[in-house]
């Protein structure tokens, strides 16, 4: 490409056309040639007449240079010229691009695509193999993927920001190639471990430039509890003027409804890169919490998720007598208060009643032998609504009756008389040591010191089930810590006591690791390296690129030993882990990160992202030279005295809607439909209600990102359909919400409708009133779509059976709910003679396409997200609206699957694989 100034041209010899240019102005004033002049007396006669026509003796100067126009917009049109041409400064060649591709570079990604994209253009124009690898996910080969431009630039939408920084091995996955290439590495703008090796390999193989944008970075470091106080704080890179920055705490509400609770500002001072600031709210408040983030940044660094350190459970402690003023050490609650006190909050001294009113999430009862009847059934009651009841034995547990006889339903275990008593003066043999712990226990994985020893215990009755309540117990094989369920809840017994009268444990650090993996206390994982080894923590949410939260359950278990020193990649994602009650966050940033900008050698080129887009100029230029022809040509009739009165001005007229009308229609009409076509698109007709028609939208791309999260399907951007202008052909779905007050469309509109649906397509009508009085006039929506269903060619309806295509296409459903959970929609009719074949589980009903769907369960507004992919709109309340949403998802997949795919889950070679799905 030749470029002049600003502009470039990719066929510059086409303007060697332009020298012509004089030549064809002589030609055009020579011809034709110019009349001699003689004098003619009988002349004299004809003077004061007209003539209809005229003929001019020469063409005038200005339609010659009309016409010189005209042909100069022609050749530069079709010699290619570009404005801001984007021109390859390393010549030919194999070309790779490195991206960081980490949570740094998600606020800016955006930018980041459209610099790529703008590269795939140079690679291409250049005929360059290129290939594209992220840092954060090589390829499992060591083979570079080299392709053509057009390739990558399909594939290009599928790259997304992971929440993790680069590998730190990347510069050996590089080493060992002999290919050379040139690399544009395009930078998040922080340093990380390895970034100057693979910079080092890099280079061994061609030319390096890197293109990295002079931005700001934030990171939220986790959130702790200090002082009765959450310690927020944050770090940011480049270090430069004072700043503040607002922190949100998003957490649920009491119907659990994600919502903003606090917002609290963070000022960084200048010249520092880290700035704290406290948040003092109440417990209730505090345990609802459920992440931090930093207002108006779209990363995954900007976001901490809240866990069990921050919520601190409220523990209750009881002792059967603490009489023993001066003593302590003595005291059977003291331990039990050292090893709570940082990580809960205790309640202590109120009578069981007050404390039952308070609802702990854990009672700990210290030699509570004897309580009464109202007193047991109330602590039964608040176990089996999901209480953790802990107790630990001492001398009045042991001398009373109490689980003797009969199973006691607050012990785990029937307890012998008297217990027992070792390594004392008045006993044989030695302290009884512990047993390492077994993998079915709870305390798998920790270490049990040398020291810890056992003189008296009370001991269990044996009996068959014994063995499996035990999930401690002393080297000799007798129980030391036994549980059993009870209800929703559960009760544990330590058969020692709570103070050092009968055991050293309570002095051990392992006391307390124990209360941690009973989910009495917590302490943040950081501090709990050593605890967490030997379990399995399962993955309930994980955090994407851009900081949203992703369902994480289908992912493996993670050790837990990982979770100590979390190294964040592709096999533990940040996000919320859970095992046996308790929760841990594992977050992008950790108490001690701190973000180094990256520093590149003076070697090394450097560029901004900021780049002037390219613009064909060649339609434009033809477009001026057509213009300019349709003004000669209305010249040419005016001089000719061809164009008089009322006619010049319908000329003119008719030569701009000739000139503009076109080109503008046809542009629009053109983009539509290559946006339509080019994937798949789901479309919603326009009501004209724009919170209706935005909503219509939102809740598609919703949908659309569930399809191409879950299914083979990777749809585009929904797209606005309006009835009367835009073809309708393109969408294979078409959603349809009803309004009360929007117009009938016309009878051109009602043909594309009807031929639309006669030829495949699918419209779900959603009258959003819940379908409170079944199809028909029981509100104004339903009335307004019986007045709309009138002209629609639509085959007879009813309510959808059990075993429609639909309850099968991709998930097994029976339920369709939206934002309201009616079961009430209507397709079409089953034939007459669709007939259950013996042994089938379904009939073979809709061979074709349903084509309408009806309902009023507003299933938008359960689709609906908003521009960070975060849902718009709450849907029943807590964990059973998540789960009603989740049903409106695998709704709308099946929808889709069965518009696509038509009578594929009707053929009854599925059926072996659906009774197998259906435990039949």
């Amino acid at each position: 490409m030749w470029s002049f100034g600003a502009i470039g041209f990719a066929s510059p010899v086409l303007l060697l056309g332009l020298i012509a240019l004089p030549v064809l102005w002589l030609i055009l004033r020579a011809v034709p040639p110019a009349p001699v002049k003689r004098r003619f007396p009988g002349v004299a006669l004809l003077l004061g007449l007209t003539d209809d026509e005229s003929q001019t003796d020469r063409t005038p100067w200005w339609l010659l240079l009309l016409r010189l126009l005209a042909v100069a917009a022609l050749i530069v049109g079709f010699a290619g010229p570009v404005l801001n041409p984007q021109t390859d400064k390393h010549g030919t060649g194999d070309l790779v691009i490195v991206l960081d591709g980490s949570w740094a570079g998600a606020t800016g990604w955006g930018r980041q695509a459209d610099r790529l994209d703008a590269l795939l253009g140079q690679a291409g124009r250049a005929e360059r193999r290129l290939a594209i690898i992220p840092l954060t996910d090589l390829p499992p080969d060591q083979v570079i993927p080299f392709a053509a431009a057009r390739d990558w630039q399909n594939r290009l939408a599928n790259l997304q920001p992971q929440p993790w920084q680069p590998r730190a091995d990347a510069a050996q996955w590089f080493a060992g190639m002999d290919a050379r290439f040139e690399t544009i590495w395009l930078s998040d703008g922080l340093d990380w471990d390895g970034r100057s090796d693979l910079l080092t390999q890099l280079e061994t193989h061609g030319p390096v430039r890197v293109i990295q944008p002079p931005k700001k970075t934030l990171a939220l470091r986790p959130a702790r509890f200090q002082d009765g106080q959450i310690i927020l704080t944050a770090n940011r890179t480049p270090v430069g003027q004072s700043a503040e920055v607002m922190i949100n705490a998003i957490g649920l509400d009491p119907a659990g409804v994600e919502r903003l609770l606090q917002a609290t500002p963070l000022e960084f001072v200048a010249g520092k890169a880290v700035s704290q600031a406290p948040l003092d709210l109440p417990p209730e408040l505090r345990n609802r919490i459920t992440r931090f983030e930093i207002a108006g940044q779209r990363s995954a660094g900007a976001v901490t998720l809240a866990d069990d350190a921050l919520r601190r459970r409220e523990v209750a402690l009881i002792a059967g007598r603490d009489d023993r003023e001066g003593l302590e050490l003595l005291s059977p609650l003291h331990y039990l208060r050292e090893a709570l006190a940082p990580t809960a909050d205790l309640i202590q001294g109120a009578a069981m009643a007050d404390i039952l009113l308070a609802n702990p999430d854990v009672i700990i009862m210290a030699d509570v032998a004897i309580l009464s009847a109202p007193q047991t059934a109330a602590i039964t009651n608040w176990v089996n609504d999901g209480g953790l009841l802990v107790r630990f034995a001492g001398p009045l547990l042991a001398a009373a009756d109490t689980g003797r006889a009969i199973q006691d339903p607050l012990l785990p275990v029937r307890l012998r008389a008297g217990g027992r008593s070792v390594g004392g003066a008045m006993s044989w043999g030695e302290p009884k040591t512990l047993a390492p712990f077994a993998q079915s226990s709870p305390f798998y994985g920790l270490t049990v010191p040398d020291d810890v020893a056992v003189t008296s215990q009370v001991m269990a009755q044996p009996d068959p089930t014994l063995a499996d309540r035990v999930i401690a117990q002393l080297a000799d094989g007798t129980p030391l810590v036994t549980r059993n369920s009870l209800g929703e809840g559960q009760v544990i017994l330590f058969h020692v006591t709570a103070n050092a009268q009968w055991s050293n444990l309570p002095l051990s650090g392992l006391f307390v690791q124990m209360l941690e993996r009973l989910a009495i206390s917590a302490r943040p994982a950081a501090d709990n390296s050593e605890a967490l080894a030997g379990t399995t923590w399962l993955p309930r949410l994980v955090l994407d690129g851009f900081g949203r939260l992703q369902d994480g359950t289908t992912l493996a278990g993670i050790d837990g030993a990982l979770l100590g020193a979390p190294q964040l990649g592709p096999d533990l994602r940040p996000g919320l882990y859970t095992h046996d009650g308790q929760q841990i966050a594992v977050n992008v940033a950790s108490t001690d990160t701190t973000l180094t900008p990256a520093a590149w050698p003076g070697r090394i080129p450097v560029e901004g992202l900021d780049i002037a887009r390219e613009v064909i100029l060649k339609g434009w230029l033809l477009a001026a030279a057509l213009a300019l022809v349709a003004v000669d040509c209305i010249a040419s009739l005016a001089i000719g005295g061809r164009l008089r009165g009322p006619r010049a001005d319908v000329a003119a007229t008719l030569a701009l809607l000739v000139i503009l009308a076109p080109t503008h229609g046809q542009a629009q009409q053109d983009d539509f439909a290559i946006r339509a076509t080019s994937q798949v698109v789901l479309g919603h007709v326009l009501t004209r209600d724009a919170e209706v028609d935005k909503i219509a939208g939102a809740g598609l791309a919703g949908l659309s990102r569930t399809l191409f999260q879950r299914t083979s399907i990777e749809p585009a951007d929904p797209m606005a359909v309006d009835l009367e202008t835009d073809e309708l052909a393109f969408f294979p779905f078409l959603y349809w919400p009803v309004t009360a007050d929007q117009k009938l469309p016309s009878r051109a509109a009602y043909a594309k409708l009807n031929r639309y649906l006669r030829t495949g397509g699918m419209i779900l009508f959603d009258t959003r009133d819940a379908d409170t009085a079944g199809f028909g006039s029981g509100s104004p929506e339903g009335r307004k779509l019986q007045a709309i269903a009138r002209s629609l060619d639509i085959p007879q309806i009813e309510p959808i059976p059990d075993d429609h295509v639909l309850t099968r296409a991709f998930y097994l459903l029976q339920v369709f709910p939206g934002r309201y959970a009616s079961r009430d929609i209507w397709v079409e009719a089953a034939p007459l003679d669709a007939a259950l074949a013996e042994g089938m589980p379904f009939r073979n009903l809709n061979d074709g396409v349903t084509p309408v769907v009806i309902g009023g369960n507003d299933w938008a507004r359960a689709w609906a997200i908003d521009d960070r992919g975060d849902k718009m709109f709450p849907v029943g309340r807590g964990q059973a609206g998540e789960r009603q949403r989740e049903y409106a998802f695998r709704f709308g997949v099946n929808l889709i699957m069965h518009v696509l795919t038509g009578n594929y889950k009707s053929d009854q070679v599925h059926v072996p694989a659906l009774l197998d799905r259906l435990g039949q």
